[in-house]
């Protein structure tokens, strides 16, 4: 092959440049959502290299919404940032853009996404008002009601501003502008997990230790050593008929008690049945679980003796 014609390979045509050209001369209208690289940075606004036939414009009042927002600490020269446009010609032939109103489009779209999926977030409370808090998301004002702050009552709302949360999105419109969150959801979901966990360490068979919590005429609730609570039913105290449960046990003594069953949630515990001679387990912690929440475990005992060190 001749130098002639690798040189005519090797140099580009006007059809290499079509697409190029025709982005280069398209014509934005008021409302197109437009991506640009952050050419300079001013105390005045932004300017964007749109790959036009002109540049595109920022002004400060139009980068965002969220307080926060820092014009040198947010932006960065070359960075892309996606933008609406709010004006053909500011009158010295730039393209008038917006980037908190495309932001605004954005983010109701992922703020919907959040809150269909229930995602974990974290937020940062900017402020309190009357019966809740304000912190933002995707650049999104979002109210925290009081009562969803925390599982545990908030007496002082001043004392959350400033402080970051994990939270998930409980309503998300755009319609109305509205935006609430939820940071006593994540901590639901968090104590659920945590009794889940502690579940998958109970084994029926074995023999724990417990501390009376409430008697009630049909038994009593005692509370084990990882937290949980059991019931003992009446016919589970004695090895003999009672009338009541305060003729065996007082509340807020130490029992032992056997795990009968695991279900739903809930745990049978019999008192009787934990003979002074058996094993008593310290620490649950050290037990290999079959346990599933959505049934019963199904331990047996050959495989509970296995994991128990005596």
């Amino acid at each position: 092959m001749s130098t002639e014609q690798t040189n005519q390979e090797t140099i580009p045509s006007m059809d290499d440049f079509k697409d190029d050209i025709e982005k280069s001369f398209k014509k934005l209208k008021v409302g197109d959502l437009v991506t640009g690289t952050i050419i300079d940075i001013s105390e005045t606004g932004v300017t964007l290299d749109l790959e036009s036939y002109a540049e595109g414009i920022i002004n400060v009042n139009e980068l965002s919404n969220d307080p926060s927002f820092s014009l040198n600490d947010d932006l960065v020269l070359n960075d892309s940032i996606t933008t609406i446009v709010v004006k053909e010609d500011d009158g010295n032939g730039n393209i008038l853009l917006s980037k908190k109103q495309a932001d605004d489009i954005v983010a109701w779209d992922k703020l919907v996404e959040l809150n269909n999926n229930q995602t974990i977030v974290e937020v940062k409370i900017s402020q309190a008002v009357k019966a809740g808090v304000i912190a933002y998301l995707q650049g999104i004002r979002g109210f925290i009601p009081a009562s969803q702050l925390s599982v545990s009552y908030v007496e002082n709302l001043e004392e959350w501003v400033g402080k970051t949360i994990e939270a998930t999105v409980i309503t998300a419109s755009s319609d109305e502008r509205r935006l609430i969150l939820s940071g006593k959801e994540v901590e639901l979901k968090k104590q659920l997990a945590d009794q889940d966990s502690k579940m998958a360490n109970l084994q029926i068979g074995i023999i724990v230790k417990g501390l009376v919590e409430t008697i009630v005429p049909y038994g009593a609730f005692v509370k084990l050593e990882n937290g949980l609570t059991g019931l003992v039913h009446i016919s589970q105290i004695a090895n003999k008929r009672i009338n009541s449960p305060n003729e065996i046990i007082k509340e807020g003594e130490e029992v032992n008690v056997k795990i009968l069953a695991i279900k739903d949630g809930k745990i049978s515990l019999s008192i009787k049945g934990a003979q002074s001679n058996e094993y008593v387990v310290d620490d649950l912690r050290e037990l290999k679980s079959s346990y599933n929440s959505g049934g019963d475990v199904t331990t047996d005992l050959s495989s509970l003796l296995k994991d128990i060190k005596l």
